[in-house]
């Protein structure tokens, strides 16, 4: 198949193996630098590249670089969360405020976060980034997408009931959408919490193709520095590979980075599966045709073109990476590779009658991950889908069970250590733990791995299996290996509540500044002085105040609890609690609806009902405690609050019918025994009642015991 010859590969002729300059590249010393000092030399290159997406890819928000109209609307509402938000521009400064309205339209849980990046070109969305003193960034709700001449909308899995609040932008992410930041040493390992020091890189930076710069920037000498063309098509298409093939967004693991690997420590040239590995859903399992945001290389390589080319059709077939055509450029570009091998199909080639290859072969499409994002497919068809433009609403995250593939290298290499890898695939996000854990202990036993993390993957195997004692036992081989590991400890105390609060203890006192370890410690033993030290620590952790509210029914952190996350049904629901002890029922009643809203757990339809018995709304009692047995019919208490409403209105038999199924939950509930006695004595059975007075009367309950002893004697029963 003759194609077009691409940017990289006229680079080729006369230069040296790429292996061998790749080594120099990587060897110890050669740092990277500011990408700036590449601009001083290549100055055409750099003003090309500084207009494409990836050199776009992260900044911080200025009005140079806003293409978003923030006067256009003043105001977005999102329905399904009930919640408003505002972009706005004050003192030269980017800030996204969110708030709700309660019933008399005053403006409660508001929150404004200053926008300190942008990530994103523009070209298919724009989120906005709030960077937390502790060096974390939070991606905030409300995205923006070019579709209909620029709009807002919410970012990927936040166009649901409940939006992240707290969606914490993971290493994996920096990894394809920036430079490489500076991290803390400490946080290379895996699971490590993304935290980023100094200021970050803006934009994908010549390095992430080229390799470290700093040797090459000292002595301009071109071995020192990796040069695409000279590497061979597999290493050179990994170039791409590394950020624009992902299997799915879903819940498995796509890229398996390896355990001795650093997050940002992938070094152009290198083959990639030395850094990590790719793994899909398995085949014949109905993922075949998914199309996702970042499934370029993954649907090109579907492609009969991509299968039949022999390997010749690349990324840098088509694309310069270093220059993005545009417009009517852009269409005689790409058609004229195209019709390197299909000049039949146009034999007069592109003109102004003939369509070009692009629009009807690798048309674009609304991504299903992410319905608000436009992107081209390339997959090359014969005939393009059917409605790819047409919207739908955001789905709901999948939650596959089943055999997780290796998909790239292909065929993975017979080696132990990546037998244990993909045994690792199966267990880790609990995709296929039945047929995948027997083989990772296997493996386990038989390679000895020294990374920690293949132990703790392997203690959250077991743990899912229902295992906690051989769970505790991988833990403890973690901590061998890593014995200051906060992470591991937490991970211990999960499965051996015996030994919990030994445990956390420790892990406080090995890491003192590790918020999470505090937050755990302080749930457990329900120490509000530990939770707010947790808190001092670092504000920004999901469902601290909530838990620090739950604990001290403190208003503030109740306050704080819902400006954190106003969608978190369990701090509404706190929150009616709170209220209704304190006999502010209406107030009270506002939050347990909310809550209800959010998730009609009858747990909260209980408390609700409970709250107007103490407000002597019994009917409206009464309808809340049916709903709650409807939606929880295991939830006893709220058999027994049924029960008591229907003996209030004589209603016996539905009585009796409510404290019988609490009993058959809980047996021993005296006063169930007592009440149920009460009714079938009004009803005129006096054997079943003395039978239930007994029980009563022999119960754990003094006050009970005592009701139901006079009741006996009432009846003439000793």
């Amino acid at each position: 198949m003759a194609l077009l010859p691409s940017f990289a590969a006229l680079l080729l002729v006369g230069l040296p193996a790429w292996a061998a300059q790749t080594n120099r590249a990587a060897r110890p010393g050669n740092g990277y630098v500011d990408s700036k000092i590449c601009a001083t030399c290549h100055q055409d290159i750099a003003a090309n590249y500084a207009r494409t997406g990836m050199a776009r890819s992260l900044f911080i928000p200025g009005p140079a670089n806003m293409i978003e109209d923030y006067a256009k609307t003043a105001e977005y509402y999102h329905t399904l969360s009930d919640s408003h938000y505002a972009m706005t521009i004050r003192n030269g400064q980017y800030f996204q405020r969110r708030w709700q309205l309660d019933a008399a339209n005053n403006e409660i849980n508001v929150e404004e976060l200053k926008i300190d990046y942008v990530m994103g070109s523009g070209n298919h969305a724009r989120s906005y980034l709030h960077r937390t003193a502790r060096g974390m960034l939070i991606e905030l709700p409300l995205g923006w997408y070019p579709d209909k001449g620029g709009e807002w909308g919410m970012v990927p899995g936040s166009d649901t009931p409940h939006p992240q609040t707290r969606r914490f932008i993971s290493y994996k992410c920096m990894f394809c959408h920036n430079g490489y930041p500076n991290i803390p040493d400490a946080n290379q390992a895996p699971g490590s919490e993304p935290v980023f020091v100094g200021e970050l890189p803006e934009g994908i930076d010549c390095q992430r193709c080229h390799g470290p710069g700093a040797e090459h920037a000292r002595t301009a000498n071109r071995a020192s520095i990796v040069n695409p063309a000279k590497l061979s098509p597999e290493r050179r298409m990994e170039l791409c590979m590394q950020c624009h093939l992902e299997t799915t967004s879903g819940r498995i693991p796509a890229v398996l980075q390896r355990f001795d690997r650093g997050a940002f420590s992938f070094i152009p040239g290198q083959p990639l599966v030395d850094f990590a590995i790719s793994f899909d859903h398995a085949p014949g399992t109905g993922h075949e045709a998914k199309f996702e945001a970042v499934s370029s290389v993954y649907r090109l390589r579907q492609s009969r073109c991509f299968l039949e080319s022999g390997g010749k059709l690349e990324c840098a077939t088509c694309h310069d990476p270093h220059r993005i055509p545009r417009g009517e450029e852009a269409v005689r570009h790409y058609s004229s590779v195209c019709l390197q091998c299909h000049a039949s199909e146009h034999p007069a080639g592109v003109t102004a009658t003939a369509a070009d290859c692009i629009t009807c072969h690798m048309p674009k499409r609304r991504v299903d991950d992410a319905p608000h994002v436009i992107m081209t497919d390339h997959r090359i068809e014969r005939r393009p889908p059917a409605g790819a433009l047409a919207e739908f609403p955001e789905r709901p995250a999948e939650e596959y069970r089943g055999e997780v593939a290796p998909y790239y290298p292909s065929p993975l290499p017979e080696t132990p250590r990546n037998a244990l890898y993909r045994a690792v695939a199966q267990v880790g996000l609990g995709n296929n733990v039945a047929a995948g854990l027997p083989e990772l202990v296997r493996l386990m036993d038989e390679v000895k791995p020294q990374e920690a993390e293949f132990y703790m993957v392997l203690g959250g195997g077991w743990k899912t299996a229902g295992n906690p004692q051989e769970a505790a036992s991988a833990y403890q081989r973690a901590l061998q290996i890593k014995p200051d590991s906060a992470r591991a400890m937490r991970a211990l105390a999960e499965v051996d509540p015996p030994n919990a609060e030994q445990i956390l203890a420790h892990a406080v006192q090995v890491a003192p500044n590790d918020p999470e370890s505090w937050f755990r410690y302080g749930v457990l033993t329900s120490s509000a002085e530990r939770i707010q030290k947790a808190i001092t620590l670092d504000p920004w952790l999901p469902d601290q105040s909530r838990r620090l509210a739950e604990v001290s029914h403190s208003d503030t952190a109740l306050q704080d609890a819902l400006r954190t996350d106003p969608f978190d049904d369990a701090a509404w629901d706190l929150g009616g609690r709170i209220l209704a002890e304190k006999g502010a029922f209406a107030e009270a009643f506002f939050d347990f609806e909310r809550a209800i809203k959010l998730h009609p757990d009858g747990r909260y339809l209980y408390d609700y009902a409970l709250a107007l018995v103490r407000a002597d709304r019994f009917d409206d009692a009464q309808k809340q405690a049916e709903m709650a047995v409807r939606a929880d019919a295991g939830l006893v208490e709220a058999h027994e609050l049924l029960g008591g409403l229907y003996l209030r209105k004589k209603a016996l038999p539905a009585a009796a019918r409510e404290y019988r199924a609490a009993l058959v939950l809980k047996p021993d509930l005296a006063r169930a025994q007592l009440r149920l006695g009460t009714v079938l004595a009004s009803e005129g059975d006096k054997e079943g009642a003395a039978a239930h007075f007994r029980e009563a009367a022999n119960g754990n309950d003094a006050a009970v015991a005592r009701q139901a002893a006079q009741a006996l004697r009432d009846m003439g029963i000793r």
